[in-house]
């Protein structure tokens, strides 16, 4: 998501004109989770218009349809898939992963659905997989099982960090929206590849986003020392902060290995006035 309209005026331009939004949001962070894709696939024409507003070294965490992974269930999606990837094209290098979000109901019994669709995909992309049903983190046998599924293509396990949100009973309308929505996943912090990709579920409250995010500061700053280059994504429930607490959570690591590429610098997103 790049485009959320209480960033209007903050991080982006107020009125974003629409082929602008993308560009100022990449003054701000340098990947997006590439969530409409869920939806619907988009033309290729739009597509290559969010190549021209970023930098070829910006990455796209790129979800695929639900008609592949939740209506599908991965079965006999080839057709789908293949009009997908024609439309991603333009993005070229800016594609860091397609990530394959399963519906909570995906079982491990299902694990060999996944590794007959993870064997067909093209090599040519990295892939990213988030799985929702809880035994896969419960029961051991699941967890190897999965991990053995993912190993051999290289693709990695995406967790969904919502532990911070359920830690205490909801405070604003848009955390009690986010307790009835969200899944309540166990935490996991174990990376399978180089690019581990990481998705933290805070607050509306920075401080307390900030203080659920600590055990992430420390696991991404070892995924570095380790020669790793793991993508991290911070929401909260409404979202409003989400692009400034980014940057924070950069810094934060940054200040732990200054020699880390700093983020881009923003330009204001309106002109600033002296009242």
């Amino acid at each position: 998501m790049w485009n959320l309209r209480a960033w209007q005026g903050r991080f982006l331009p107020h009125p974003p004109a629409p082929q602008e939004r993308l560009r100022a949001y990449a003054g701000w962070c340098n990947a997006v989770e590439g969530n409409t894709t869920f939806y619907a696939t988009p033309a290729r024409e739009t597509v290559a218009g969010w190549a021209e507003q970023t930098d070829p070294r910006f990455r796209f965490v790129v979800k695929l349809p639900k008609q592949i992974t939740h209506v599908r269930r991965l079965a006999g999606a080839e057709e789908e898939l293949r009009i997908f990837l024609d439309a991603m094209a333009p993005l070229g290098p800016r594609i860091h992963a397609l990530w394959v979000q399963l519906p909570g109901s995906f079982s491990p019994a299902e694990t060999g659905v996944l590794a007959d669709f993870l064997g067909r995909v093209p090599r040519s992309f990295r892939y990213a997989v988030e799985v929702r049903h809880p035994a896969f983190f419960e029961d051991p046998r699941a967890t190897t099982r999965l991990e053995q599924v993912l190993a051999p293509v290289e693709a990695e396990w995406v967790p969904f960090d919502t532990t911070a949100l359920f830690r205490s009973p909801p405070t604003s309308d848009a955390e009690r929206d986010a307790w009835t929505k969200k899944p309540r996943m166990p935490l996991r912090t174990l990376a399978l590849t180089d690019r581990p990709i990481v998705r933290y579920l805070g607050r509306d409250d920075s401080g307390r986003t900030v203080e659920g995010w600590r055990h992430w500061v420390d696991a991404v700053t070892e995924w570095l020392r380790e020669g790793r280059s793991p993508t991290v994504f911070i929401h909260t429930p409404d979202n409003a902060d989400a692009p400034e607490l980014a940057r924070r959570f950069h810094d934060e690591v940054r200040a732990r290995l200054p020699g880390l590429e700093p983020l881009p610098q923003p330009v204001a997103a309106q002109p600033e006035t002296l009242f």
